[in-house]
Parts: structure tokens; sequence; C-alpha cells
């Protein structure tokens, strides 16, 4: 794909998707929303990606829907996504409640992370909802912004944010869409960490080849996958997924790595 207002770039086992509008602050648009899947999709079926980081060109993260796109919506008297037809799918096909837009995020076998370098609104917070690890520059803004719009909560993040950083943040975000700065977010669990802008980056990175070159890849997708289930069901049933992952792989070639190398005192070499 020809990308315009996405960059893509794989090094030292890790994917980098940059939204690159910084001239909008990277605002949403169709043609970002086509190739943002397509760049999830590239990664994820490319065997020599282990981790995926999601990052914004310049000062912002995701300032949300264009203007332009939102005066079309009322032009238009309906919401046009402006979209192709056939759009990747990424994710999809692991479980048919995860194949719509965003969830499918659940269904990829490999870790996100959001590297959140300044302001993340409406759908750009949604994108940082749905990542595996969030991690922010102090000070970049947040906020759901649908409130202020006349418009309902959207892209499930009633659904998430609960999910995130339990029922009354989650409240308070979403009702008011108020702004709030990274580091009160992080009060609410909704970051791993937040650095100061010049440190976000490098410390993502360190993070990211921390899971690229120290876990087993098998582990990351089998995990992020009983994660996901187990937000569905009783604990019951995660148990027994659990059990019958457990036996399942104690018979593959990561396991027998895993366990030489504990008992040699070496790294594993996955």
């Amino acid at each position: 794909m020809d990308l315009k207002a996405t960059k893509y770039a794989v090094a030292d086992r890790i994917a980098t998707l940059t939204l690159n509008r910084p001239h909008r602050m990277n605002a949403w648009t169709g043609r970002m929303h086509t190739e943002y899947r397509w760049c999830l999709a590239e990664a994820d079926r490319d065997p020599a990606v282990r981790v995926i980081v999601v990052t914004g060109e310049g000062r912002a993260f995701c300032a949300g829907a264009d203007a332009a796109a939102l005066e079309g919506h009322i032009a238009k008297g309906a919401y046009d996504p402006g979209t192709p037809d056939e759009l990747s799918l990424p994710g999809y096909g692991f479980r048919p409640e995860f194949d719509h837009d965003f969830a499918y995020q659940f269904g990829l076998s490999k870790p996100v992370i959001a590297a959140v370098n300044g302001a993340a609104a409406g759908v750009g917070l949604a994108i940082v909802c749905y990542a595996d690890l969030r991690f922010a520059a102090k000070g970049a803004k947040l906020t759901t912004a649908h409130a202020k719009l006349g418009l309902p909560a959207e892209f499930g993040l009633s659904w998430i944010l609960p999910r995130i950083v339990g029922l009354t943040h989650a409240n308070d975000l979403l009702l008011s869409s108020r702004v709030v700065l990274a580091e009160e977010a992080a009060g609410m669990g909704l970051f791993n960490g937040v650095f100061e802008p010049d440190e976000l980056l490098p410390r993502t990175y360190d993070y990211a080849r921390m899971l690229a070159d120290r876990v087993s890849p098998a582990s990351l997708r089998a995990t992020r996958q009983q994660v996901a289930l187990d937000l569905h069901r009783d604990v019951g049933a995660a148990v027994e997924d659990s059990n019958a992952r457990l036996r399942e792989m104690m018979t593959g070639p990561e396991y027998r790595e895993g366990v030489r190398a504990f008992l040699e005192k070496r790294p594993p070499n996955f």
C-alpha cells in the first residue's frame, strides 16, 4: 500500500506504526483508518515482527476525527467513514465478537504498545485503549471528546474504559469528556508509565525489545488471547482453557528452550 497518512517500519523485531498527519495533529481520516488496518495486518503476518508500537508524528498522537470530516457528516446528513468497501482484516477470524472496528486488535497474535507522544482525543483515545500496554509523555492531553459534540461514547470506549480504569473513573471521562493530562490518567490506571517527552520512545522501545528478545512468541500470543477471552467468560472456563493451553505448549520447542535456558542460567533463544 502507498502510505500517505501513516508510516511503517520494522527494526529489531519491532514494527513501528506512526500516525503521520502532523500538520493536522494526526487527525483521523478514512485514509488513515485504511492504512492503520493494513499496517497492523502486515505486522501481524510478518514472522520478523514480534511487537508492534503505535505512536504519532510531531506533537500529537491523534487529535480525533478531522474537522473536515465532522463537517462532512453534517452536510451528508449521516456518518460517512470515508473508507473503501474492502479493508484489511487484522485479527479477524479469531473470535466473531472481535471482528469489529478496533475490537479486532484482540485477535492479533502480537502485543501492541501505544506510545502516546501528545494529544489523544476521541478515536485517538480509542486506539490507545485497545493497545495491550500504554506509555505516555508527560503533559499529553486526553479526552473522550464525544460529549462536547453531542454524540454517544464511540468505538466501544464505554466497554473498554471501565475494564481499564474502573467504572468510577470511566464514568468521569465518558460523561464529561473533560481533558485530563497523562499524569492524572496514569493515576487512574490508564498508563503503564509516563515519561519526559524525549524519553518516551526510548523507554517504549526498551520495553518492546525486552518482550521481543526475552519472551516466547508462543507465550505472548497465547497470553494475550487468554486475556481477551477471559473478559467474556467465567473463571472456571478461564482455568480450563489455561490447562488445555498448558498441556499443548509443554510439548513445543519454545518450552524446551525456555527450560534449557533456565537450567543453564542464560537468556532463552526463542
